[in-house]
């Protein structure tokens, strides 16, 4: 009895400590992942989320131990944090291109200033509307579950304490800006054509009849035509972003 007692006592440790281990990585993620890790959630609510990740995800990795000297501890939680982080970092470039876009269309169509702190990061009434649409799709479409499988297949690219490459690491940044600007650029494509079109008529109106102030009488309009042409073109925007939210789901440390 007293030997089972003691076994049971080892293997509790070992569980535990395995699951402290995956803690780190997971906190990491959800200090960028989108919707679960967004400021305006409370802390002590994003700590439970990512206790929660951490009991889905631990039975589904390798056992870790953790090492018994100070300094090679301090290593693990760094670079368990790091790939944590860096898991992350995709999913949330794509939360900033949708940002992007909407500050894009929103200059487009003289909608820039319109409720401009309705968040706790401060952005144009078409990005806040888009960006909420955005993480309101993604979570409806099994957001939750698709990062803990991608949490858990991170384990059998990166194992436990494992060292991510500098040079990499740059170029895998470097490509994740590069594009964030051409996938916002994309998805703002309609309100910037439809902002050429309107200047483009106005200037015209404007040479025809210089009496007239065209700027008093288009600006009603292009603000109009933007609210219009957001109700239409939202839902294709939102599905060609969530297109790229799940490949970067499928591949979240790019080529590796």
């Amino acid at each position: 009895m007293i030997d089972a007692a003691a076994d049971l006592a080892r293997l509790s440790e070992a569980t535990a400590l395995h699951g402290l281990a995956v803690f780190f990585r997971v906190g990491g993620a959800m200090s960028l992942l989108p919707a679960f890790g967004e400021r305006s959630i409370p802390q002590r609510v994003r700590l439970v989320v990512a206790v929660a990740f951490t009991l889905i995800v631990a039975p589904g990795v390798p056992q870790i131990s953790l090492p018994e000297q100070g300094i090679a501890m301090i290593g693990l939680i760094v670079t368990e944090t790091l790939i944590g982080v860096v898991f992350s970092l995709a999913l949330r470039i794509l939360v900033i291109a949708l940002q992007v876009a909407g500050s894009m269309a929103a200059q487009s169509t003289s909608l820039a200033q319109l409720l401009g702190n309705a968040s706790t990061e401060p952005m144009p009434a078409i990005g806040h509307v888009l960006t909420i649409g955005g993480l309101c799709l993604a979570v409806m479409s099994g957001l939750h579950v698709r990062v803990a499988a991608g949490l858990i297949e991170s384990y059998s690219l990166f194992p436990a304490g494992s060292l991510m490459d500098p040079a990499e690491l740059a170029e895998y940044g470097v490509g994740l800006v590069s594009d964030c600007f051409g996938l916002a650029l994309a998805l703002a494509a309609p309100f910037v054509l439809a902002a050429f079109i309107y200047n483009l008529a106005l200037g015209a109106i404007n040479r025809a009849m210089p009496q007239l102030m065209v700027v008093l009488v288009g600006a009603p309009a292009i603000t109009g035509a933007g609210l219009a042409l957001l109700a239409l073109v939202a839902p294709f925007l939102l599905q060609i972003w969530w297109g790229s939210m799940e490949t970067a789901l499928d591949n979240p440390f790019g080529g590796r």
